[in-house]
């Protein structure tokens, strides 16, 4: 199996999604990339109990793809070595009631991950500035002063969102939160077979769904705005990864170790020391209950 180096996915120059693959030769079948990534989820876990113990950093993994791009599944696999207690897991569907009461971002800040937790949000504070700008007039449900109709919401508009959400992530990432992004990037020809899949599937046929299909429609609209996105907030705080994902086997492992790699960049993630008294008294404490 060839190696997989993190750095050649993370965007740190203006990137055209048409240009960048969907799927990767990478010389392996499926049990070998089965048994890498295993062996990346058993570091994950002990990382995580470690960054529990320590409790001063959080890390907030967004996942960002289309339909089918295999984003619950691999939310699954690769987190499933770690400790309920330090992993929660968010997906934001279309605002309710209360939350439009509130400012955009707001469901995403309360649900911000505590220190020494991991977040990942299934679909994030994006879809603010993707499903919103193929469908301006969700916007209107969102009750803002000076937009009364779609004509309102001009590209002002999305440069000052765009413009919040990296004031966001600036805000989060200096108090302590570690941010990472991935877009699974699926081929349209992949979209197409998974979800003539979920059709022809019977066991798969709930996650069918006729929406999907007018989403699928506007392909192109949505493949303009994640490019514009990305190019504008993929930052040194908050950086965006492309991962190809026609290959949901390979786009887990390739999501594992990139978030392992960059978690090597905190090396003072460590577990905490007994504080000297209670080391001196280790013994006594070992004969005490040595006597129980």
């Amino acid at each position: 199996m060839k190696s997989i180096d993190p750095k050649n996915f993370k965007v740190t120059d203006k990137i055209k999604l048409s240009k960048i693959p969907t799927l990767l030769d990478i010389d392996a079948d499926s049990d070998e990339k089965e048994a890498k990534l295993d062996k990346v989820q058993k570091k994950l876990s002990d990382l995580q109990d470690v960054m529990y113990a320590y409790n001063k950093y959080s890390v907030l993994i967004c996942l960002q793809g289309m339909d089918t791009s295999g984003k619950d599944s691999l939310i699954r696999e690769v987190f499933k070595e770690f400790n309920p207690r330090g992993v929660e897991v968010y997906s934001f569907k279309t605002p309710n009631s209360s939350e439009l009461e509130h400012d955009y971002l707001w469901r995403h800040y309360i649900a911000l991950p505590e220190k020494g937790k991991f977040a990942i949000f299934n679909r994030t504070h994006y879809e603010n500035v993707l499903v919103t700008r193929v469908h301006p007039e969700y916007i209107l449900a969102e009750n803002l002063p000076g937009i009364d109709s779609v004509e309102d919401i001009t590209p002002k508009f999305w440069k000052k969102r765009i413009k919040q959400i990296n004031n966001f992530e600036k805000h989060i990432t200096e108090n302590g939160t570690i941010v990472m992004k991935f877009f699974l990037h699926l081929s349209k020809e992949e979209q197409r077979q998974r979800l003539l899949r979920r059709l022809e599937e019977e066991k798969h046929n709930w996650k069918f769904s006729p929406g999907d299909l007018k989403e699928r429609e506007h392909w192109d609209e949505y493949q303009e705005y994640y490019e514009e996105a990305i190019n504008k907030t993929s930052t040194d705080h908050a950086p965006w990864y492309i991962v190809p994902a026609d290959d949901k086997d390979m786009a887990r492992y390739i999501v594992a170790k990139i978030i392992w790699e960059e978690m090597q960049k905190y090396p003072d993630i460590k577990e905490p020391e007994l504080d000297d008294k209670t080391k001196a008294n280790i013994e006594m404490y070992k004969k005490e209950l040595g006597e129980n």
